[in-house]
């Protein structure tokens, strides 16, 4: 999750309907009505800001599904043995994984398999710590059922599957994924909201010897924690978190950020959220 990232997977706003004056926002959880053209902008600023760090832009079509369908890493997990397609625990966004197979066949990409109910599993729950273990969040969005079918296909490969309990913070309707709560920014580096996180994780990540960078508490709600590790100590946050993004920059790391409002903050996803990393290395 922390090497140079070589080609990303997005859903852009207009594929998923943001312009439409619909009235799903609420229901999907988000702070307010969208603004299309504000969130167009900020798409487009997240694009470059990873073009220009190197990574190949896919576009992933969107078309028919819900807006959060611009949250583009959810559906689908990637390991060195191919792609599994998840089952989501947000029911307003089941039709997702069907889409994210349908856009790996089309590009030659295996698909290792698939998580089916009663298991739920949601990419934004899932962090590897290396190249033999995820750290899984189990929560409203991904639940036991989920991780044990993980365990049946990673198992087999060698990658141990750890369990992360997820606090209930704002409930069922709040999009609470462990990476909500954490992001690696390099090998022995995670960024972390400590309050949130469960004692056992804390516990298992300081075993491993991760270095802790915290986020400014009063930047939780504008999604903090949730930065993308670019690859050699660079990384991709969001602009409207200034004091965190310079707790980032004293431990070492450059830091690009972009506006992320409208289609981050609004509907609970920041960069992690928004990109699907395809090919790192």
């Amino acid at each position: 999750m922390v090497g140079p990232l070589r080609r990303v997977m997005l859903g852009a706003p207009e594929a998923a309907g943001w312009q439409h004056d619909c009235e799903s926002w609420r229901e999907l959880g988000y702070l307010h009505r969208p603004n299309f053209a504000a969130a167009q902008a900020q798409h487009g600023e997240l694009r470059r800001a990873l073009e220009g760090a190197g990574a190949e832009v896919i576009a992933f079509d969107s078309s028919g599904l819900s807006l959060d369908a611009v949250y583009a890493h959810d559906a689908s997990f990637i390991t060195d043995y191919g792609a599994i397609c998840l089952n989501m625990g947000k029911a307003a966004r089941r039709e997702e994984p069907a889409r994210h197979r349908q856009f790996y066949q089309q590009r030659g990409i295996p698909i290792l398999g698939d998580i089916r109910s009663p298991g739920t599993a949601e990419a934004g729950d899932m962090v590897w710590l290396d190249d033999k273990t995820v750290l899984v969040g189990r929560g409203y969005r991904t639940n036991a059922a989920g991780i044990e079918q993980l365990r049946a296909l990673l198992g087999p490969r060698g990658v141990e599957v750890v369990a992360a309990p997820l606090p209930h913070g704002a409930g069922p309707g709040c999009c609470l994924h462990l990476m909500s709560l954490m992001s690696l920014l390099d090998e022995r580096t995670v960024l972390v909201d400590l309050p949130w996180l469960a004692v056992e994780t804390v516990q298992l990540l300081c075993a491993r010897g991760f270095r802790f960078v915290e986020i400014d508490a009063a930047e939780r709600d504008t999604l903090a924690c949730n930065v993308l590790a670019l690859g050699e100590r660079r990384l991709l946050a969001i602009q409207e978190n200034p004091r965190t993004n310079q707790r980032l920059r004293d431990a070492g790391f450059e830091v690009l950020t972009f506006t992320a409002g409208e289609i981050g903050i609004n509907g609970g996803g920041g960069p992690t959220c928004l990109t699907r990393p395809l090919l790192r290395g």
